[in-house]
């Protein structure tokens, strides 16, 4: 077996660019196609220069191979104690051809080894339906949920059966101090975690070799990828009909929203309408109730209204509620059920209601307040004789409290008379009684103001 890096022709510390050019220039000399005169030596040289690119071409696979080299190019002699498989040929394209299940094939060779390992183990297990549990390697056609899975999922933890106890180099039957016993159980036990480590490392890493160049777990890694492509493409359409329906449903609640909007303004509408129309109704009941009236008087001439009796006639067909006039009774009796009439008619009863109580109110004060006021003004007053002398000198007011006709002023006249002081300058009871006579019948009250002091 040639080393990897022999066989593309460059150092071991090459660069990865290195082995990438060193590769493309062998890849071309010992191509098949190129090569039709040596075919089968250009296949084979040309497979051992296409896995040795692949091994150091990969950071992981280049670290390992290095760490591992010399057992891989010198291999285990069969003549070792424990007699186990050398794995380390098999980490080679050559040592299968083709992916084929011909006894040289990818999927017989390493089927076989994985075999012959299972057989080393069996003699250290105690049920043998431990054996009939591990998941065999299969073939070209064997189905990836069935074997190929649980095939890979079993190996790539493998863990070792055997005990190793033949690297002991002691005699342990021999050994009669039970104090150097437990020192050399002791070291036998790292050396057989050890080799146990070992042997599954080396196992492991073969398992992860073969599956990266299995076909099977190729075209299923192929298979998932369509398959996460199909359910990412899935959930981009059930996200984007989500949002649409999201959309629609949105558009039918706004449209229902713009409809209930539509429907309010058509009601409102109508009832303005409808208000209108009684107006306008009343009012063409007018109009043509009066033509009718005007053509009714005009072909009976002999039927002749005087003045007094039309202005009672169209009193009775005047609306004080709406503060409007009709020419006939029909286009009264129309407007009086109305809706609008009675409206008006309820406002017009509560304000006459509301000055009624207001004027009743404020006319008790009044009358109270005057019939206080003329019961002062009615005593006759007390005064001297020198005061006498200059009430002549003051001048005496009447003022109407109410009414300004000819009647009032016949009562100030006589009002005037009645006070007129006899001869010694005294006001006389006789002229108060009078003056008070006069002034009822007029049914007026007369406030006399005189101007000027009393002493």
């Amino acid at each position: 077996m040639k080393c990897y890096y022999e066989e593309l022709g460059v150092e071991r510390n090459a660069s990865e660019s290195e082995i990438k050019t060193a590769y493309r220039k062998l890849a071309l000399k010992w191509h098949p196609d190129k090569n039709l005169n040596c075919l089968d030596e250009a296949k084979e040289r040309f497979q051992l220069i296409q896995q040795a690119y692949d091994v150091l071409s990969d950071f992981q696979e280049r670290a390992w191979y290095d760490n591992h080299r010399e057992q891989i190019l010198r291999g285990k002699n069969s003549d070792y104690e424990d007699n186990c498989l050398d794995v380390f040929q098999y980490f080679s394209g050559s040592c299968f051809k083709g992916y084929g299940d011909d006894d040289k094939g990818f999927y017989s060779v390493y089927s076989n080894v994985f075999q012959q390992i299972i057989a080393e183990d069996a003699e250290f297990m105690d049920d043998e339906m431990e054996v009939e549990k591990v998941p065999s390697f299969g073939n070209s056609q064997s189905s990836y949920e069935e074997i190929v899975g649980p095939f890979y999922a079993y190996w790539s933890a493998y863990c070792t059966k055997k005990t190793y106890v033949w690297l002991c180099p002691y005699d342990v039957k021999a050994i009669k101090d039970r104090r150097i016993l437990r020192e050399i159980e002791k070291d036998m036990k790292k050396v057989v975690q050890k080799a146990k480590k070992e042997r599954n490392e080396e196992v492991r890493n073969l398992v992860a070799f073969v599956r990266k160049r299995d076909k099977r777990v190729l075209a299923n890694k192929r298979l998932l990828e369509e398959r996460a492509a199909l359910n990412r493409q899935k959930q981009e359409q059930n996200r984007l009909e989500q949002i649409r329906r999201r959309q629609e449903e949105l558009e039918e609640v706004r449209l229902s929203r713009d409809a209930q909007k539509d429907d309010d303004y058509e009601e409102q509408l109508k009832q303005l309408e409808q208000q209108y129309s009684d107006e306008e109704y009343d009012e063409e009941d007018v109009e043509t109730d009066d033509a009718d009236g005007l053509e009714l008087s005009s072909l009976n001439g002999d039927i002749l209204v005087g003045e007094d009796d039309t202005e009672d006639y169209l009193d009775d067909l005047y609306c004080v509620a709406c503060n409007r006039g009709f020419k006939n009774e029909n286009a009264f009796a129309n407007h009086e059920t109305s809706k609008k009439h009675r409206e008006n008619l309820g406002k017009l009863k509560a304000e006459m209601q509301n000055e009624e109580d207001v004027h009743q109110n404020s006319g008790r004060r009044k009358e109270q307040e005057e019939v206080e006021q003329t019961d002062e003004d009615l005593k006759p007053p007390n005064r001297s004789r020198k005061g006498k002398k200059d009430a002549k000198k003051s001048k005496t007011s009447v003022i109407t409290l109410e009414g300004q006709d000819d009647e009032n002023k016949f009562g100030k006249e006589e009002l005037e008379k009645s006070l007129e002081k006899d001869e010694n300058g005294t006001d006389t009871d006789e002229g108060w009684a009078n003056a008070n006579k006069k002034g009822d019948s007029n049914n007026n009250i007369i406030v006399v103001v005189t101007h000027g002091s009393f002493n």
